[in-house]
């Protein structure tokens, strides 16, 4: 699979070759914030580590559309651009041989408390092939990387906390906000998913998944956040506007801008 945006590529050694990696390199400075409460955040690309394959995370203007769509759900919901997923579902060497991509930051949110998360989202670009590929389910991600320092678990230090997203309710244009809060459900990977009960064959609410986690012990804390894919079904489509509490990370073809949500 190529990068198709004009994004500068990183390469990652996999099983039997080298896996290209496209990503894109995002420029400013966190602190800066315009009069129109914009600013932009310069830590932000391709978390290697959680990546197989060659899949594609990649900055661009668009998608506007599908064909035909008019109105506010034919354009990304802020600015112009979005960032690009597409993995594919057969492509490795590996078991299961499909890719996984994840598109984050691990400089920002290190250190934060887990338990005041209170607002997390995304709109996506769903399409009906995406659909066909792996039914309405067949949807990006949102991935915390944590320490859930769980008094069960003392020697737990790392979980990946996951939110699967409801289905879209639209398709071949831009959805409205996603709430990962009050809709799709959460796991923990790991031991520290064993302990809580959330794991992926038995998922919970975010509410069941913070208390779980606030176990009368020290408090939880994030290494790292972001959006991807994998490892599961073929996916092509986009994000935009993703939301951790008070910021909106608005995706855009020449960096990551943080907008102040309302």
């Amino acid at each position: 699979m190529n990068a198709r945006f004009g994004v500068k590529r990183k390469v990652a050694l996999g099983v039997t070759a080298l896996a290209a990696i496209a990503v894109s390199a995002v420029s400013g400075s966190a602190s800066a914030v315009t009069s129109e409460n914009q600013g932009s955040s310069d830590h932000w690309g391709a978390i290697t580590r959680n990546t197989i394959g060659s899949p594609v995370a990649a900055l661009r203007n668009g998608p506007f559309g599908s064909f035909g769509v008019k109105g506010p759900s034919a354009r990304p919901p802020y600015g112009r651009g979005s960032l690009g997923i597409e993995v594919a579902d057969k492509s490795t060497s590996l078991t299961p041989p499909s890719e996984q991509v994840e598109f984050g930051n691990e400089v920002d949110f290190y250190g934060d408390r887990v338990l005041a998360l209170k607002q997390v989202g995304f709109h996506v670009f769903q399409t009906g092939e995406n659909v066909s590929y792996g039914g309405p389910g067949n949807m990006p991600n949102i991935r915390f990387e944590i320490n859930p320092n769980l008094t069960a678990a003392p020697a737990t230090t790392y979980s990946s906390m996951v939110w699967n997203s409801a289905p879209s309710p639209v398709t071949d244009r831009w959805s409205p906000y996603l709430n990962a809060t009050t809709t799709g459900t959460w796991y923990l990977t790991g031991n520290a998913g064993t302990v809580t009960g959330c794991t992926l064959t038995a998922q919970c609410t975010f509410p069941q998944l913070k208390t779980a986690l606030n176990d009368g012990g020290a408090q939880p804390t994030i290494y790292t956040a972001g959006v991807g894919k994998g490892r599961d079904y073929m996916w092509i489509g986009a994000v935009d506007g993703l939301r951790i509490n008070r910021t909106v990370y608005d995706f855009e073809a020449d960096g990551v801008r943080t907008r102040r949500a309302g």
